[in-house]
C-alpha cells in the first residue's frame, strides 16, 4: 500500500462518524489504563499497598454516589472506580502481550507458507491445523496451569493458541501476491526470498495485521475475564473476571453496582474495538482503494 492508498484509507476511515467515536472511546480506556499503571507502579515502588487494595469493612457496600467512591465499595470497602480501573490496566496488558506473541508468529509462518509452498506450506498447514482442532481453552488452561496459576501463564496461553486465524489470511495473501508482476519484477532483479518477502510481500498484507489486532484484542480480554472468572488468571490483582465473580456473590445483599459497572466497561471495550476493526477493515480494503 502506497502512500496515497494509505491517505485514502484514512480519509475514509476518519469520515465514518462511528469510527471517530469508537476512536476515541478506545483512546479513553487507553488513557484510564495508562494512568492506573502509574498508580499501580507507584505503589510497588514505594512497597506499600495501593489504595485500591486497602480493606476497611466499615466502608463496605456503600453505594455509588459518594464523592470518594463515586462508584460505590465492594464488600471489603475498597473503592469500586478504582478496582475497575486497575482491571483496565490488565485487560490492555493481557491485549498487548498476546498480540505481542500470536501476530508474530501467525505473520512469520504465513508469509512462509504462502511464499515458499510445497513441504514448507504442507507443515504450517498441518501445525495450524492442528492446534485449531483442539479445544483453544483446554490449551489455554492447561499451559497456564503448567507455567503457574497467574497473568504470565494465561498471556502465553492464548498468544500460543491464537495465531492460527491471522496465519490462514497472510497464507492466502501472500500466495496470491507471490504471483504478481511487482514480484517476479524483484526476482528478475536479484532479490531473494527474504528480502521480497519483507520489502515488497509484507507492506502489502500488512493491513489484514492491522485489523486482526483490532478483532483479536477484546477476545483476548474476553479469554482473560473468562480464566479470571474461575480463578485461573491475575491473582491478587482485580481483574475484570475476578470483580465479576466477587460482584455476583453480592447480588443477594443488594450490592448491584459492582457487577453492573464491570461488565458495563467490558461491554463498552469489546464493543468499540469490534466497531474499531469494521471501520479498519473497510477503509484498508484494496478493493474500495
Amino acid at each position: 500500500m502506497n502512500e496515497t492508498s494509505r491517505s485514502r484509507a484514512w480519509r475514509r476511515f476518519w469520515a465514518r462518524r462511528s469510527a471517530r467515536v469508537c476512536a476515541l472511546v478506545v483512546a479513553a480506556y487507553t488513557a484510564a489504563a495508562l494512568g492506573a499503571t502509574a498508580v499501580w507502579a507507584r505503589a510497588k515502588a514505594a512497597d506499600r499497598t495501593p489504595a485500591y487494595q486497602r480493606a476497611d469493612l466499615a466502608l463496605a457496600y456503600q453505594p455509588p454516589g459518594t464523592r470518594a467512591h463515586p462508584l460505590g465499595t465492594d464488600g471489603l470497602g475498597r473503592d469500586v472506580l478504582g478496582r475497575l480501573l486497575q482491571g483496565a490496566r490488565i485487560a490492555f496488558l493481557v491485549g498487548i502481550v498476546t498480540s505481542l506473541i500470536a501476530i508474530p508468529i501467525g505473520l512469520a509462518l504465513g508469509l512462509c507458507a504462502g511464499y515458499f509452498g510445497g513441504r514448507t506450506d504442507d507443515a504450517i498447514v498441518w501445525l495450524y491445523t492442528t492446534i485449531a482442532s483442539a479445544p483453544g481453552l483446554l490449551i489455554i488452561l492447561a499451559i497456564a496451569l503448567l507455567v503457574g496459576r497467574g497473568l504470565f501463564g494465561v498471556c502465553l496461553g492464548i498468544g500460543l493458541t491464537t495465531w492460527v486465524g491471522l496465519c490462514r489470511l497472510i497464507r492466502a495473501e501472500t500466495l496470491k501476491h507471490r504471483e504478481m508482476e511487482y514480484v517476479a519484477a524483484a526476482r528478475a532483479l536479484g532479490a531473494g526470498p527474504g528480502r521480497i518477502l519483507v520489502r515488497h510481500i509484507l507492506p502489502n498484507v500488512f493491513h489484514i495485521v492491522i485489523v486482526t489486532f483490532t478483532l483479536r484484542f477484546p477476545a483476548a480480554v474476553g479469554t482473560e475475564v473468562f480464566l479470571s472468572f474461575l480463578g485461573v488468571g491475575a491473582q491478587g490483582e482485580p481483574s475484570w473476571g475476578a470483580m465479576i465473580a466477587s460482584g455476583r456473590l453480592r447480588l443477594w445483599q443488594g450490592a448491584w453496582w459492582e457487577l453492573t459497572f464491570v461488565t458495563l466497561a467490558i461491554f463498552g471495550l469489546v464493543l468499540a474495538f469490534n466497531l474499531l476493526g469494521d471501520a479498519l477493515r473497510d477503509a484498508l480494503d484494496p478493493k474500495t482503494a
